[in-house]
């Protein structure tokens, strides 16, 4: 039975013989031969990056503002219902899933209005761009992670190389972790929002762009920038997105979130020789937060970017070289490691390294295979909350992320109790956790 009239059908089912006949795709999954019935909202430039998973599956709706991007998205999926308003797109009839690579500033709000469906869903990073916004999504999604699949578009943690790293960590390699850095060099300066420069043109819905975002002036170069990269043209701007933190930074924090089971900090300052500018996020900033990890230690990760780095554990290793990288500190040693590759230094000439048991091949953890693939047989195979960056993991990494720039904002040291979602020092901080929408868009549609 097409996943189409799954709906329909179970509101139809009929008991024959004492036995409830279910179509092929349920709350409880889909059967592995069945397609899913997907939504593309973002139907180009990112988009691209998903065409050849989603040409497995039916994407039976397509949408986006600009109308020459819907068009090269609906010569790919020519039976698709396109669609400009991604609020009427998630209504399209038989929905099973959404995929989404829109505007940062709306990735929560689609996230939420897709989880309020039952929709699986699949949402390019940041998952959020306030801490308000990732605690809603996530509390959506707990309760119904085990009927619906998501993921967050973090695709590097697919690398081999993110999977050795966690049985270094986790195996003892350096001992117990202490410190964690972790950077990104990327700089876009800008001075503030984009001046008013003509009138949208007829194949562009602004106003439809800007969604919840504060309104601003039209101005071409927010849509300058080369397919699938067109983000830096905006999403360092306070309504539009977190900057950094939110691009790269969604990527490399990865990198030590996938080793260390963390949920929440407990604190965070974040430092910085710029001045507060309104328009525009900070290039240049450190932002150092405290955990109690699993093992009721603490851990202070520490993010750094536009240039701010940490100091080498050796001379012979310049860590600028390395644009996104993280480096580990234990009681035994440093583990440095970007993307595609590990080092470890063990410290003190007398380190044999005899603590670190290395486990056998049958030991090692599988190998996640394709990211977007993994996102699609969770949709089917029953159990949804197994995808590597589902919606909580990911939410509490952007949550932490979104903390920093609180406490870069407040200019102080912040307590934050993870438990209610407050600064609990500072009650003016608490304006920082969220934003302004503009009116008539809500996040629980």
């Amino acid at each position: 039975m097409p996943l189409a009239s799954r709906r329909s059908f179970i509101n139809k089912s009929a008991i024959m013989g004492g036995l409830t006949i279910l179509p092929s795709s349920s709350v409880f999954g889909s059967t592995a031969n069945s397609k899913l019935n997907i939504a593309l909202i973002g139907a180009h430039g990112r988009a691209k990056a998903h065409y050849g998973n989603l040409k497995t599956e039916n994407v039976v709706a397509i949408c986006d503002v600009h109308r020459d991007n819907l068009a090269k998205g609906q010569e790919v999926f020519p039976k698709a219902k396109a669609y400009e308003d991604w609020r009427k797109c998630l209504d399209h009839p038989g929905l099973d899933a959404v995929l989404c690579c829109t505007t940062d500033f709306t990735h929560s709000f689609i996230a939420n209005w897709a989880l309020n469906r039952d929709l699986h869903c699949y949402m390019e990073k940041p998952l959020a761009i306030t801490v308000n916004e990732a605690r809603t999504v996530r509390a959506n999604y707990l309760s119904k992670k085990n009927k619906v699949a998501t993921q967050v578009g973090m695709q590097r943690h697919a690398g081999s190389n993110f999977n050795r790293l966690r049985e270094l960590i986790v195996d003892g390699a350096i001992g117990e972790i202490k410190d964690v850095h972790v950077w990104g060099n990327r700089q876009i300066r800008k001075p503030g929002y984009l001046p008013a420069a003509g009138s949208p043109p007829s194949n562009i819905n602004y106003d439809l762009w800007l969604g919840p975002a504060p309104h601003h002036p039209y101005n071409p170069d927010y849509f300058s920038g080369r397919p699938g990269a067109n983000c830096l043209q905006w999403n360092m701007y306070w309504d539009f997105g977190i900057g950094q933190m939110g691009d790269m930074g969604s990527h490399t924090m990865d990198l030590a979130w996938n080793c260390l089971d963390l949920t929440l900090p407990e604190s965070v300052i974040s430092t910085t020789e710029e001045a507060f500018n309104p328009d525009v996020t900070p290039v240049t900033l450190t932002s150092r937060y405290m955990f109690t990890n699993k093992n009721n230690n603490k851990v202070r990760v520490s993010w750094y970017q536009g240039g701010a780095m940490p100091r080498s554990p050796i001379k012979a290793l310049d860590l600028k070289r390395i644009g996104h990288g993280a480096m580990f500190k234990g009681d035994k040693g440093y583990i440095v490691a970007d993307f595609k590759n590990r080092l470890i230094y063990p410290l003190g000439a007398k380190n044999d390294m005899t603590q670190y048991k290395r486990r056998s091949p049958e030991e090692l953890i599988p190998p996640l295979g394709n990211f977007q693939q993994q996102w699609i047989d969770a949709c089917k195979n029953g159990r949804p909350a197994e995808t590597a960056c589902n919606f909580e993991y990911s939410a509490n990494m952007i949550e932490t992320m979104c903390l920093g720039l609180s406490a870069f904002r407040a200019g102080e040291e912040l307590s934050y109790d993870g438990k209610i979602g407050e600064v609990t020092n500072n009650s003016n901080a608490n304006q920082y956790l969220t934003k302004a929408y503009r009116k008539g868009w809500t996040m629980n549609g």
